[in-house]
């Protein structure tokens, strides 16, 4: 079987996926090839990447890629209120589309994945996680199932419990950042089923603020395929992942009281962040020296060799963007609530 990693990603995310690739070289104890899916066509420093490294190569299946995101597309149309709503905010369309083509991963070459967003590190050997692929359809890592179950799926607890167990909705809510499955795990008949399901209703528990998540982890859950978080499961024996954790650094490995990552996820924190940190501009990341670390482990020598800070009138001229921005946002929700209220 052939066993692989793959990740979603653009120029856009250059120093992170550079990072990332470096980590899984240095931690992952063989090689493992990675397949890059492309978030959209900014792919000129990414394909050069591509060429430099022997056991990475690039996503092409276009025929893939346009199917799941039509499914997604399928998907929130079934949803009552997404698209109002999205188009109250300015978004035309559905809201981050390009990052369903995640879901390419189970078209891909193969036969047992791990995903990785390419805002993370790998830590640690993965032959765990594909091991226990021997036993399991989904195997995730990560905490989520502790934060509100509002950033999945947001509904009423009775409309969620007339589709799922409580025992589903305990255990089984995860990150979409990280996880590993199989080959084919969702057959053209699943697909079609879940689509059925999402048109009669049940669309509506979904997220709107979310994307890729809410509904991948709808996916998982209504098919009913075998689950298994390590972070639940095996509590006692798991690391932490999230980036606002304290965690011991030691030979640019972090610890979780003695207990070796598998991996970071700097999940949130903006790509725009990392690009001006390896700029050289003093910007403040957790485990900054970690990331640079492995952002220019095959190429020290360009490495910033100081951190500036940006100049008071950058820094100025970013917030007066930030908040004008802003302002322009929410003029234009509340006047496309005032024509709404006008026309019903």
């Amino acid at each position: 079987m052939k066993e692989g990693i793959y990740t979603l990603a653009n120029d856009v995310v250059y120093d992170q996926l550079v990072a990332l690739l470096n980590s899984i070289e240095t931690n992952a104890g063989r090689d493992i090839p990675v397949c890059i899916i492309p978030y959209d066509q900014q792919l000129d420093k990414v394909q050069k990447e591509i060429a430099a490294r022997e056991n990475v190569t690039l996503f092409e299946d276009t025929e893939s890629i346009a199917y799941w995101e039509n499914f997604a597309t399928q998907a929130w149309k079934s949803h009552s209120t997404a698209e109002e709503i999205w188009s109250a905010k300015g978004i035309s369309g559905i809201y981050r589309l390009p990052r369903y083509r995640k879901y390419c991963c189970f078209d891909g070459s193969f036969d047992k994945f791990i995903f990785f967003d390419a805002d993370t590190l790998l830590m640690q050997p993965l032959d765990y996680v594909y091991q226990s692929l021997n036993q399991y359809d989904w195997v995730v890592n990560d905490f989520q199932y502790k934060s509100a179950i509002s950033y999945i799926f947001d509904c009423p607890q009775d409309e969620l419990l007339a589709i799922f167990s409580p025992e589903v909705i305990k255990s089984q809510i995860f990150c979409s950042g990280w996880f590993a499955s199989h080959k084919g795990m969702f057959d053209s008949s699943q697909r079609e089923l879940l689509l059925k399901h999402l048109n009669s209703g049940e669309a509506n528990i979904m997220a709107w603020r979310d994307s890729d998540q809410t509904l991948l982890n709808y996916m998982v859950w209504r098919s009913g395929i075998s689950f298994y978080n390590f972070a639940y499961h095996d509590l006692a024996n798991t690391a932490g992942s999230h980036w606002s954790s304290k965690f011991d650094v030691m030979d640019n490995v972090l610890y979780d009281e003695g207990r070796r990552l598998t991996y970071l996820h700097y999940m949130s924190i903006s790509s725009s962040k990392f690009s001006r940190l390896c700029a050289g501009e003093d910007v403040n990341i957790p485990y900054r020296d970690i990331f640079l670390h492995y952002r220019y482990l095959k190429s020290p020598e360009s490495r910033p060799k100081t951190l500036t800070s940006p100049n008071p009138f950058v820094y100025s001229q970013r917030a007066s963007k930030t908040f004008l921005s802003q302002k322009i946002s929410n003029l234009k929700y509340r006047f496309r609530k005032f024509v709404a209220g006008r026309e019903a």
